[in-house]
């Protein structure tokens, strides 16, 4: 269950397929979870292991704040492929949270007033789902990112680049250009919600293959 020893190699390649579609452990931001798989890992992993050094050096930058993130950290057992979600305690919390989630109320109550208000619940659920889906602000960024030199294995650059995977990133097509000496760069495209995914976030992520990558520079952006 989980993602076995984090320290030995067979545990870092389960860490890195798991970490092939997402940007965290869970969720759409660091968490205590992050932390928990961190903590576990006793140095960073190999180059070809992109998705777990992406998140890794991603984590790493928390260092010294790795107590204020999110969440609550769980038996390391309790996250990765095999993990198995707490329902009971899902399950506490809806009977103690927000009722407005339960559009039926309870089947003990069955007198009048219980079925005024679950057809109110009923019509203003309806009046929810029937609104327009808010306009979502759009850009397209062209970035340039520059290796060391001219002996960097640059489609290992763009797979390392490719690999992060943010909620609100979409990357698109790129080309190797030219910058003199024998050198490329990768310029690549992408397009991104702007409130979910931000240039500096990108240049954190990809800088952060710092085997691969010198730096990372915007070309062009343009709002959709």
């Amino acid at each position: 269950m989980g993602f076995g020893d984090l320290k030995t190699p067979g545990g870092l390649k389960v860490l890195n397929d798991f970490l092939a579609d997402k940007s965290y452990i869970e969720g759409w931001v660091p968490s205590q979870a992050d932390v928990a798989v961190f903590d576990a890992i006793s140095s960073a992993p190999s180059t070809d292991l992109c998705h777990a050094l992406r998140w890794y050096n991603h984590i790493k930058s928390f260092q010294n704040k790795k107590g204020s993130l999110p969440g609550v950290k769980k038996p390391l057992g309790q996250y990765g492929p095999a993990g198995v979600e707490d329902k009971t305690a899902a399950a506490g919390d809806s009977k103690d949270g927000d009722d407005d989630m339960d559009l039926f109320g309870s089947d003990e109550e069955e007198d009048a007033e219980a079925e005024k208000l679950k057809e109110e619940r009923i019509a203003a659920y309806a009046a929810k789902k029937s609104k327009k889906p808010t306009l979502i602000a759009k850009s397209s960024i062209l970035l340039d990112v520059k290796p060391w030199d001219d002996e960097t294995d640059m489609a290992k650059l763009e797979e390392c680049v490719r690999s992060i995977s943010m909620d609100g990133l979409l990357w698109g097509q790129s080309k190797l250009v030219p910058v003199g000496y024998g050198i490329k760069k990768l310029q690549i495209g992408c397009v991104v919600e702007d409130d979910k995914v931000g240039t500096d976030q990108l240049e954190e992520q990809i800088t952060a293959f710092e085997d691969y990558v010198q730096s990372m520079d915007v070309a062009a952006f343009n709002k959709i």
